[in-house]
């Protein structure tokens, strides 16, 4: 298995690329994966295989894998199912550095003799196997990219430190969609689909010595085996965050799960438990994956104390309730962080936690009071609330809260509830790394999170 995941990283960082199913004729998946590694411009060699034809795309097409001359890295299936094991033994005996299956008609369909002789090959020749059934694998680093939806119609996220694993294909492309939306960076996406030969201890395993990769969401509905898993998830966690989305709650849920990748779901109650004792911080929905993850990306906290700073009474209080209701606490400011914020505020105004900087407030008064609670020592984390829909607030703002989260010192999240307009806002904040949220509840839930984890981490380094 080791063997396999050190050949894993040849798939990912490819330097001559195989697509065996490429195809002409336009929209077949074959033509979908072609064109996307030509429109990404690709730096490596690429391979089409399809003994149909001797040329495609203005590039030699090979009847067969073992045909290409020098190293394979990466070999890409699009065939059907039957097709895929003599095609995995071609690449075996090529010693092609690793496959992705595309394919689809393998355990969830109840053709478990297909992916048995799969594996049995695999196995006897240390070759790794992603997949079938998946999305297989997208390094933006590389621009490996074997994807099978066009890119105009699911974007790609740009580099970044996020990696993302995956179950479920579908799920996986509606999340790098979101993600690229939102501008959040990826290291890798890994869709693996029924993992036949790897499963998802050994993706978790290749992520954590994956130099680009500082944060990893893990969508799972069943594991191969449990008790590998909550192992390998202690020890990476150590290391880096786990964010995890358990499908597959229900009983009805965990039957879906079964016919669409042929794996068994099982109780979700073990999985919740596992979660805990591993310390993996556990998300309810792909809307709170990425309220969490875009902050697990700041400083870490030094305690659950938090400063709210608003120009609007009213969203202040609903986030106080909010700290409450999360177990955190509203910091108490010190004499001179009060004195200061004193000089801030106009005659009618009043120093508190939540500091309600009044409606009229201006773009220098938010970056005055987010100077001083900087310096507070009792003050752990920020979050800062802008109704980007008062007069005196305009693209300024954008530099004062970049430049805040750019110091790394503390968590500063922002909130800000609106329609186009602040929708536009918040999408160019998050863009630039700055973690915005459309409500105060959804802020202040992933600030507890990554208070939580922060304390863990701690709480290792302490030993």
């Amino acid at each position: 298995m080791k063997k396999m995941l050190q050949r894993l990283k040849l798939v990912a960082s490819p330097k001559t690329v195989a697509i065996v199913g490429a195809s002409p004729t336009p929209n077949k998946i074959g033509n979908v994966l072609m064109r996307n590694f030509l429109d990404s411009r690709f730096p490596g060699k690429i391979c089409p295989v399809n003994p149909k034809h001797t040329e495609m795309f203005g590039l030699k097409c090979y009847a067969k894998v073992s045909d290409i001359p020098g190293r394979v890295d990466c070999v890409i299936i699009a065939t059907p199912a039957e097709t895929v094991p003599g095609i995995v033994e071609d690449c075996a005996a090529k010693k092609a550095g690793g496959v992705i299956i595309l394919s689809g008609g393998f355990e969830e369909v109840g053709r478990t003799d297909l992916a048995q002789r799969i594996k049995e090959v695999a196995d006897a020749n240390g070759m790794p196997v992603v997949g079938p059934n998946c999305l297989g694998i997208y390094n933006p680093y590389t621009k490996l990219d074997s994807i099978f939806l066009p890119t105009y119609k699911l974007e790609r996220p740009k580099p970044g430190n996020i990696a993302f694993m995956t179950q479920s294909g579908a799920v996986g492309s509606t999340v790098m969609d979101l993600a690229a939306f939102y501008g959040l960076g990826f290291s890798k996406f890994i869709s693996y689909g029924n993992s036949t030969v790897l499963d998802e201890s050994d993706y978790l395993e290749f992520l954590l010595h994956d130099k680009e990769t500082k944060t990893i969401i893990f969508y799972l509905e069943g594991a191969k085996d449990g008790r590998r898993l909550l192992e390998t998830m202690k020890r990476v966690n150590k290391v880096k965050p786990i964010i995890a989305l358990k499908a597959g709650r229900s009983m009805g849920g965990q039957a879906a799960a079964r016919s669409h990748t042929g794996n068994i779901a099982g109780s979700y109650m073990a999985y919740q438990a596992a979660f805990k004792q591993a310390k993996v911080t556990e998300a309810e929905g792909i809307s709170e994956v990425f309220d969490i993850v875009k902050i697990f990306d700041q400083p870490k906290p030094k305690g659950n104390r938090v400063a709210v700073i608003t120009n609007g009474g009213g969203m202040g209080v609903l986030t106080a309730d909010a700290i409450e209701s999360q177990g955190l606490a509203l910091a108490q400011f010190s004499k001179e962080t009060t004195e200061a914020l004193r000089r801030i505020l106009p005659a009618y105004g009043n120093v508190a936690n939540p500091l309600d900087l009044v409606a009229d407030a201006g773009v220098e008064a938010y970056g005055k009071a987010i100077d001083a609670c900087m310096e507070d020592q009792g003050v752990d984390a920020l979050i800062v609330i802008v109704l980007l829909q008062t007069p005196p607030i305009d693209e300024r703002i954008i530099h004062v809260l970049t430049a805040a989260t750019g110091r790394m010192t503390k968590p500063v999240v922002t909130v800000s509830v609106g329609g186009t307009y602040t929708e536009s806002y918040r999408k160019v904040l998050e863009g630039k790394g700055v973690p915005s949220y459309n409500s105060p509840l959804a802020a202040v839930k992933a600030l507890e999170r990554f208070v939580t984890y922060s304390r863990y981490r701690e709480s290792l380094e302490a030993k």
